[in-house]
């Protein structure tokens, strides 16, 4: 039953996105790559049509951008969804879908902080990690990230209470 669930699912999200790419690396984990421009509508879909639930999202910097992957579960069908989109570098906008899916709010705030990616429309981007004096442009996992203090060696002298 899963198996065919899954199946007609699938054909939904062909049939209605047919510019995404889907690969299935396990009968229970599907990766769609989909553009940023579409992203947005398509999550809309996986969550108020199709009753996924959004679990947590991953922000990578790659060569060629900075990439998002949205990770969903359809627990009907016991299915892992991964939906990934690449930003470019030089522009790092992307809409955000906290304006429908609360629970995106936080992690789209991490990404942003961490690594440069403007979500628009977010309700409240405002740091959640660095301090309020860090600066607003340097984004510590960002690749090009410079930090004088990377390269400091780490004693491995066990901690000692006095």
């Amino acid at each position: 039953m899963k198996k065919e669930y899954s199946k007609k699912i699938l054909d939904e999200i062909s049939t209605k996105f047919p510019d995404v790419s889907i690969k299935i690396h396990a009968p229970r984990r599907i990766y769609i790559k989909i553009s940023r421009e579409k992203l947005f509508d398509f999550a809309k879909f996986l969550h108020n049509e199709k009753g996924f639930r959004f679990s947590i999202a991953t922000g990578i910097d790659t060569r060629d951008g900075i990439e998002i992957i949205y990770h969903f579960s359809h627990d009907e069908a016991g299915t892992y969804y991964n939906i990934k989109t690449l930003i470019p570098k030089d522009d790092l906008k992307i809409k955000s879908l906290a304006t429908f899916l609360p629970a995106t709010n936080w992690i789209e705030r991490e990404i942003h902080e961490l690594l440069g990616v403007d979500f628009v429309g977010h309700p409240n981007l405002i740091p959640l990690l660095t301090a309020e004096t860090w600066p607003a442009d340097l984004h510590p996992l960002r690749r090009d990230y410079a930090d004088e203090h990377k390269d400091i060696k780490i004693s491995k002298k066990p901690w000692e209470a006095s």
